[in-house]
């Protein structure tokens, strides 16, 4: 699995166990609901910077998000 799908699974995973809606997500990073939509599809790759206030938002590492 490459890492742009790894982070669309890993985020969903970890959003829905902190019951955080897509756009509870987007408010948190600063970014939109819908691109958090599409990192969640993997449509779309995200910059480092993104992945770090994914991070933040969701409590973990910018690793974690990345690895399986």
């Amino acid at each position: 699995m490459d890492l742009k799908h790894l982070l669309a699974k890993n985020v969903r995973k970890l959003r829905l166990a902190r019951d955080i809606t897509q756009e509870e997500l987007a408010d948190r990073t600063g970014i939109s609901s819908r691109y958090v939509g599409s990192i969640e599809r993997a449509s779309v790759s995200a910059s480092v910077s993104i992945l770090g206030r994914l991070a933040v938002a969701l409590q973990v590492t910018p690793c974690e998000l990345i690895t399986e």
